[in-house]
């Protein structure tokens, strides 16, 4: 394992262990509010805080883009973190939530991981070595059409509302053409089970990049597609859709009548 790669597995299971204590007393934690719909517990808080010291450790000249506590430092390398990427699931001990850290390099995703301290499942990636589940190599799913397929996706909530009835036209459509459908709350674990062959595909509205970091490259080392809403190179924040190379298409097909105009024009300015 590449040595940035290996402490970015040490820190994503130190803050899992950090998750799993704070479980045996959700009742007493302290909760803020960041916004609607947008919580931040003391556990994430925690979990951050001891990811960045083992990254700092290390690496002391490495920048950081946490979810909880901003950007910090200037260096070709930066560590993009979300230290408890479902914090209303864990809130609510429904057990879907992960740890999630990516390590990029001037710009490009280079090694990720992310950590479901629950399942005790670690899935990891670096650029040209392909993707893992627990050192076991993983790929995307094989199935060719969408009437067999299983995506997964994320409601809009926060400042994304104000999408939502396309958004409910685009769900429309991929119920109507799918297997089915799955919001399971943490889009971390959901691109890691695209990756996984899990989920043939996923797509979601406003996403940031501790989000999607390291699980975009999850899936791409996987052999699967990812970009934005119509198809253009997804650059760590906004619109995303992910799939393996047999339904990326067919899933930008069906949700292609249903983007309006303003987030096709967010899908190439962003970045």
């Amino acid at each position: 394992m590449q040595p940035l790669l290996n402490i970015a597995v040490r820190a994503a299971r130190r803050a899992g262990e950090i998750i799993v204590r704070g479980m045996n007393r959700l009742h007493r934690l302290d909760v803020r509010t960041k916004g609607k719909n947008d919580f931040v517990t003391e556990i994430d808080m925690a979990a951050e805080r001891d990811i960045i010291e083992t990254i700092h450790k290390h690496y002391p000249d490495h920048a950081i883009l946490g979810e909880e506590t901003g950007s910090s430092g200037d260096s070709e390398f930066v560590w993009i973190i979300d230290p408890l990427d479902g914090t209303t699931n864990f809130m609510h001990a429904f057990p879907q939530f992960a740890v999630s850290i990516g390590v990029q390099r001037r710009g490009r995703m280079e090694h990720g991981v992310v950590y479901d301290p629950l399942r005790q499942e670690l899935f990891t990636a670096s650029r040209g070595d392909g993707a893992q589940l627990d050192g076991k190599r993983i790929r995307v799913s094989q199935h060719t059409s969408l009437d067999r397929a299983l995506i997964g996706t994320g409601f809009p909530y926060r400042s994304n509302l104000h999408w939502l009835d396309a958004y409910m036209a685009m769900l429309k459509s991929i119920i109507e053409q799918t297997a089915g459908i799955r919001r399971p709350g943490s889009a971390a674990l959901d691109l890691a089970y695209v990756a996984a062959g899990r989920l043939d595909g996923f797509w979601e509205l406003g996403l940031s990049p501790w989000d999607t970091a390291a699980g975009s490259l999850l899936i791409t080392e996987a052999g699967g597609l990812v970009g934005t809403l119509t198809g253009a190179e997804y650059k760590q924040r906004g619109h995303i859709v992910a799939a393996s190379p047999k339904i990326y298409p067919l899933l930008l097909e069906a949700l292609a009548p249903h983007v309006p105009a303003e987030l096709r024009e967010l899908k190439d300015t962003s970045g």
